[in-house]
């Protein structure tokens, strides 16, 4: 059987196989770029956590610094303490700087939980921004290097090594979905 003249209309298409358009090529995420990965890494995850945790130490470490600043104010004017030499060096202090202390520490609280929270969303800044705030952070740990010290120490150097491995940047360099 034949479909007869090629220049007709109804025949069969000449070097076809079949009917219809061309297959389109697969489309793939991110223009032709490999996509990053869709979930956060188990790294990262937990440096969100230690981040969560020094902004809770820092929380409890404001409110104190606070009470030491009223308690002191407070008791500055206690006739019983006016011969107490350890007291005295202690009011020393204006209670201003202290509640500047308290102030700051407070802050720097603030900052970890917006850093810990970022990570769903955050880019390569916030990344970056993470590793600045923990080396500070372990920087700053050093030095009373007390329980507490000891403890923001060891959490900042550990957020600062999850965050910048490999599987970090990913993470952070992503193609985001709009």
């Amino acid at each position: 059987m034949s479909f007869g003249d090629p220049n007709n209309p109804y025949g069969q298409p000449q070097g076809q196989p079949g009917y219809g358009y061309p297959q389109a090529p697969p489309v793939q995420p991110g223009y032709g770029y490999p996509a990053g990965p869709t979930e956060m890494p188990g790294g990262v995850k937990a440096a969100r956590v230690m981040l969560f945790i020094i902004g809770g130490f820092q929380v409890l470490g404001a409110a104190l610094f606070a009470f030491t600043g009223a308690a002191i104010s407070a008791a500055k004017d206690d006739p019983t303490l006016k011969d107490d030499v350890q007291f005295q060096q202690l009011a020393d202090y204006s209670a201003g700087a202290i509640y500047a202390i308290a102030f700051i520490v407070l802050l720097w609280g603030v900052l970890a939980i917006f850093l810990g929270a970022k990570f769903g969303s955050g880019g390569n800044g916030i990344r970056i921004t993470a590793m600045v705030f923990g080396i500070i952070t372990a920087i700053l740990g050093i030095y009373p290097f007390v329980i507490v010290g000891l403890v923001h120490t060891v959490l900042a150097i550990l957020i600062a090594v999850f965050v910048g491995k490999s599987d970090g940047g990913a993470w952070f360099n992503r193609q985001r979905v709009a």
